[in-house]
């Protein structure tokens, strides 16, 4: 009885000496991110809710100023937090929100995240609630509607552990039906569901 003690103990101690799982090698984000799937997201978005969703928001809000747009970013912060989510509950329930979710849904884990931007960076739809309101101070914004019409921004994968599971963000311009620039849009990809589609040619 003792010797089993002793082995149990040994193991259990063995067992928690072990270092952690290492994350798996990143997926080849340029190999899996085909022109044909940015054409995919780039119809799914190029519809009539996503263009008068942000041509809507652009005009009730217009230009505002820097301390306004942190404004609104702090209050849906402190909203995040609280039981009272006046903007938040307004922009989920919006019919841009509720197809940004269905797209998500679709999906089928592909997809992990989509919202879309107005003019000046502020959300105007998301599939979930986002950490933040105002995206104009990140790449996802800077380097897609503040370069062109056809700008297109791929960022490196990056490791969630919690999830473990490799993501990745694809950002573009938002243009109307004139081609004009009017918002931008970020598709955050599964890259582990992608690459294990990608192998089985799902």
């Amino acid at each position: 009885m003792l010797f089993k003690r002793a082995m149990l103990a040994s193991v259990v101690l063995a067992t928690s000496a072990l270092p952690a799982l290492a994350e798996p090698p990143a997926p080849d984000v340029k190999k899996l991110i085909t022109p044909e799937l940015v054409q995919e997201m780039r119809d799914m978005i190029g519809v009539e809710i996503v263009k008068v969703s942000i041509a809507a928001q652009n005009n009730q809000i217009g230009d505002i100023d820097q301390a306004k747009i942190d404004e609104l970013d702090n209050q849906w912060k402190a909203e995040r937090e609280a039981a009272d989510k006046p903007l938040i509950a307004a922009t989920l329930s919006s019919p841009l929100s509720v197809y940004l979710a269905r797209l998500q849904g679709k999906s089928l884990g592909l997809y992990a995240e989509i919202f879309v931007m107005d003019k000046n960076g502020l959300n105007v739809g998301q599939s979930s609630v986002t950490s933040d309101f105002w995206q104009g101070d990140e790449g996802k914004f800077q380097k897609t509607y503040d370069v062109s019409e056809t700008a297109l921004f791929i960022d490196e994968a990056e490791w969630d552990d919690e999830a473990k599971i490799w993501r990745n963000q694809v950002s573009f311009t938002v243009t109307d039906a004139a081609n004009a620039k009017i918002g931008a849009v970020t598709v955050e990809l599964n890259l582990t569901e992608l690459e294990r589609r990608s192998q089985s040619g799902a």
